[in-house]
This record gives C-alpha cells, structure tokens and sequence, in this order.
C-alpha cells in the first residue's frame, strides 16, 4: 500500500469521532498524571493513620515512580505490538485494581503494593499518543497531541488540589483512592467505548532483555534519586547504586545494537533531534516539580515564625496558589499546539523555556506577595504545557510509526527523571537548610530561594537546547513524515 493510499482512511474515517477521541485520551492521560501527585499532600497523614516513619511512608511515593519507569516503555513498545486500545485497557485496569486495594487497605505493605499496580499511569501517556497519530489526520493530529501532552501538567495540579479538597479538616485519605477510582473507572468506560480496536502495524516481539535492562537500569538509577536525602549522597549504597545504574545502561546500549528486533532502536535515538528533545524532557520535568513542591511548601510557612511565606492550609495551598497554575494550562495547552503548528516544535519549546526562566528568576527575588507566587504557578504550568504539546510532536517527526509509542516512551521516562531529580535536589535544600533555635524543623528562606533558582536555571537550559541543540530546520509535519515512510500503513479495523 502505498503511502498516500495508507493516510487517506484517516481523513475518510476517522474525522467525525476524533473531538470524542481526543477527549477520552485527554481524560486518561489527565487521570494518569493525577495518580503522580496525589498521596504528595497526605503522606504525612498516611504516617499518622498508618502508625509508620517518614522513611518508611515515602515508599508510597517511591514505589510508583519507580513502578511507572519500568512500565512506561514495556507498554509503549506493547502498544505498538499489540494495539493501542487493548494496552490502554491493561494499563486503566492495574491502575484500577491498585485504587481499590488503596482505598480499603489500612497496611503499608499493601499500600506500597497499590501504588506499584498505579504504576501504569506511567504507560497511558505514550500509548495515548500513539492511539492519537494513528487515528487522527496530519491536519488534526498536532493540535490533539497538544491538549493530551498538555493534561500531564494539568493532571498533576489537579491532583493536588483534589486532595487538599478531599482530606480538609482532617479528612480520611482513603477518600482520595476512592476518587482515583471512580475517575479510573470512568477513563477506563471512555477508552473502551471510543477508541478503536485496531490490528497493530508493528511487527516482531518484545525484547525481554532489553526490556529487563532497562527497567533494572531505571530503578538503579531513580532509587538513590529518590531516597539519596535520607540514605546519604555519598553513602556506599548511594554511589553503589549509581555505578550499577551505570553499568546497566551500558549493558543495555550494547544489547540493543546487537538483538535483531530491540526494544529500542538506538540508531533512532542517538539523532540530534530526538536525543535533544529527550535532554529537555529531563529539564521540564525538572521545573514542573520544582513548581509543584517549592511553591506548595512555600506558603505553608508559618509566617509569624519563619519570617516568610503565608501559613496557608494544605486546602488553600491547592486552591489558591495550585489551582491557577492548573487551570492556566488547559488554556496553554492548546495555545502549544498552535504555536508547534505555526512556527515548528522547536520554537514552540523555546518560548516555554523563557517562560519559565523569566518566572523562577522572579520569584527567586520577589515572594513576599501571594500574588507573586500564583503568578509564576501560572507560568510554570503554563511553560510545561507549551513544552509537552512540543515535545511529541518534535519526536514523533523523527520516528517511523511503528515506533512511536516506545518513542514517546522514553521522553515519558526522561520527564519522569526530571521530576524525581527535582524532588531529591529541593527536599535535601529544605531539609537540610533550617531555622536554628526553633521547636519545628522549618527550612530557612534562602532554601527557598535556591530552589527558585534551579528553576530558572532549567528553564533557562531548555531554551538554550531549543535554540542551539535542536536543528534549525522547522519540524516537519506529520504529513510529509508519512509520505517518507511508506511503511506507516494504517492497521485494519479488528
């Protein structure tokens, strides 16, 4: 077939349902981001209800983010073997089974469980935007791309403020996991009535190795990440853990050049196009988690004490200073597309770069306003949604389609290591750094300011990867990569 014959069904057959489409994905992927902040504002409470360490809780953050690494490319990769759909399913369904038991379950143990099934969130995002290139035609695809990218930032806001709503006035957390299930179950109901079923275009099976390295490597890596703060940055089994990451990487790189049919194609991946755009996934998951937690913390401050920030409640943390910042981005984010479309990917990235260096850069100097701190919640949410309407959309210009979905899996998994970097680099400041003399442990203002500027300093990299490592040559559309790769035929109906 060829490759005009193989786009033209697209327009012919699919048009009429893609505002349905689009929003099902939309709400699953936004559902999926929500599973990443939502415990962040109840771990405490979970510690107190549970009888059980902050070291110990944390686990109930730790095991899904490294849950959600090691599933985000073994469900990009299925998808593109055996259909978007079905692996959409799959996914709604662990994550449906793991609210349930984390709504009824009063054990750790069963928790930590729970928030490893939740874990699946990690491959709704690459597997959505496959399902999306598949369906939808060239002239609908970037701007869809856009508001489903753009739902991670929302999702995650959403995520906090649903729990602060939730758990007011000493609220059971449990409430929140029934939440996630009823919003589980609604995204699974809208996946199964308005996606098609369709026959994979890829072909091949799943490279176990590669997949087994790769997640091994993944955990290696996020797991001092995320527990350095407390285990010891230049502990023995911090930098352990760090050298074996290394060395599974490595083991992993040279496996994939050698297995006939690898997980991922490295010889798509070390282009300067895709390895760049996944160099700012990294740097934007650095600054959406910089946001999330410095802000949130920030003016929770107990201002008679600390001497800065405005003893807001949880509820006002989410509502006030969260809120805008989420709702900023359902508007940017098809704004995102818009300016993917009309200038290109690269540009598009760029602009969400200086947003958010100008933003961080003020608010390291000027928080002693509520205002200034809603203002730079709207834009940094708003500089994330730009960024993720740009970044699948640079990638997937680069990728035959039969890779798209491990493609926008690993971009996933470099966002994922920004954030967790940003959760480790600005709790050590914040924990490391306190008022002297006082009966609670409060971090010093300066902290504060430090995270700010790490901020800055990632957004500020962001724009120099989009003006300087990126090609110059405007993305192309996803059109013209169509008529490139004749390969990328459309899957039959199942």
């Amino acid at each position: 077939m060829s490759a005009t014959a193989a786009t033209a069904p697209a327009s012919a057959t699919r048009t009429p349902h893609s505002g349905a489409l689009i929003a099902a994905l939309s709400f699953a992927a936004m559902v999926g981001a929500m599973l990443q902040t939502l415990v962040v504002p109840v771990l405490g409470a979970i510690g107190t209800r549970l009888d059980a360490d902050a070291g110990s809780v944390s686990w109930v953050l730790t095991a899904n983010l490294l849950a959600a690494a090691v599933m985000t490319p073994l469900f990009g990769k299925t998808g593109d073997l055996f259909g978007k759909k079905r692996m959409l399913l799959v996914a709604l369904g662990m994550i449906l089974a793991g609210s349930v038991l984390a709504a009824l379950t009063t054990s750790l143990p069963l928790l930590i469980v729970a928030r490893v099934l939740q874990g699946a969130w990690g491959g709704l995002f690459p597997v959505a935007l496959g399902a999306l290139r598949d369906e939808l035609p060239p002239n609908k695809l970037t701007g869809a791309m856009a508001m489903v990218s753009g739902m991670i930032g929302i999702g995650g806001g959403i995520g906090l403020v649903l729990t602060g709503l939730l758990t007011n006035h000493n609220g059971d957390y449990h409430r929140v996991f029934w939440a996630a299930t009823i919003l589980t179950a609604l995204a699974a109901l809208a996946v199964a009535a308005v996606v098609p079923a369709r026959k994979p275009t890829a072909t091949g099976r799943i490279d176990w190795i590669g997949a087994g390295l790769l997640g091994l490597a993944l955990v290696a890596l996020l797991l001092p990440v995320s527990q350095g703060n407390a285990w010891g940055w230049t502990s023995v089994r911090t930098l352990g853990l760090f050298a074996v990451a290394a060395a599974l990487f490595a083991a992993w790189a040279v496996a994939e050049r050698r297995i006939a049919d690898p997980m991922i194609d490295m010889k798509v991946f070390v282009k300067r196009s895709v390895a760049f755009t996944n160099i700012a996934g990294v740097l934007v998951g650095v600054n959406m988690f910089v946001g999330f937690l410095a802000v949130s913390q920030f003016v929770q401050m107990p201002e008679r004490v600390a001497g800065y920030g405005f003893s807001a409640s949880v509820l006002s943390a989410s509502t006030v200073y969260l809120l805008p910042g989420a709702l900023s981005a359902v508007v940017a984010a098809p704004v995102g597309g818009l300016l993917v479309r009309r200038f290109g990917g690269r540009h598009a990235l760029a602009v969400a770069g200086a947003i958010s260096l100008v933003a961080y850069a003020f608010v390291a100097f000027a928080h002693s306003s509520s205002w200034h701190l809603i203002v730079v919640a709207v834009a940094v949410q708003s500089s994330v949604a730009i960024a993720y309407a740009a970044m699948p959309a640079l990638i997937i210009a680069e990728v035959p389609l039969t890779q798209t979905g491990i493609a926008n899996s690993v971009n996933a998994i470099a966002r994922s290591v920004g954030s967790s970097l940003a959760s480790a680099v600005v709790t050590s400041l914040l924990t490391g750094h306190l008022i002297a003399g006082l009966p609670v442990a409060v971090p010093t203002e300066s902290a504060f300011t430090a995270s700010f500027v790490i901020g800055a300093v990632a957004g500020g990299l962001v724009l120099l990867v989009a003006l300087v490592g990126l090609p110059r040559h405007r993305t192309r559309t996803v059109a013209a990569h169509r008529v490139a790769a004749p390969e990328a035929s459309v899957g039959s109906r199942a």
